[in-house]
């Protein structure tokens, strides 16, 4: 079977993370898995969290959510600033569901085989929340000042062409 992880490893490493930093959270179970709802408030926004927990594929997912989400008519231009952000990422991506333009960051992890260690959640918060936290302000000139995408990004990234 998968790794040698022992039931319930993954959801420990996260309650020890939240409670090391000391993060207030919500605990609950979806289909058997452990679902963790956090919130953070960073530079530019506040932002809901979720992490869940696959104990039996030994993989930890966190998504930051956005709390706007994306009007039906700049779906479009929102997914061209998500691609062009998602170019260069090394760590995570972003995702948006084009039915209600709900917008996310995800990153995650697969421990099969190894430990997942407190140290290991906080960097995937920690890569999600500065990246989400870096890329809103010009998501949100594209959906409501109606910025070029692509001058979005120069101006987050800089010209890298």
């Amino acid at each position: 079977m998968f790794g040698s992880n022992a039931q319930g490893n993954l959801a420990s490493a996260i309650i020890q993370y939240f409670t090391d930093d000391e993060l207030q959270y919500e605990q609950e179970e979806i289909n058997g898995m452990p679902l963790f709802r956090i919130g953070f408030e960073a530079d530019n926004g506040r932002y809901r969290g979720l992490v869940r927990a696959n104990e039996d594929l030994y993989q930890v997912t966190v998504y930051f959510l956005l709390d706007t989400a994306v009007p039906e008519d700049k779906r479009a231009l929102a997914c061209e600033f998500l691609t062009r952000a998602n170019y260069g990422l090394t760590i995570g991506n972003f995702e948006m569901d084009f039915s209600d333009g709900e917008v996310r960051y995800k990153t995650s992890v697969d421990v099969e085989g190894g430990q997942l260690a407190p140290q290991m959640v906080k960097t995937l918060f920690a890569a999600n929340l500065l990246t989400l936290d870096r890329y809103y302000p010009g998501l949100m000139k594209v959906i409501w000042s109606n910025m070029a995408p692509k001058d979005a990004i120069t101006e987050i990234e800089g010209d890298l062409e």
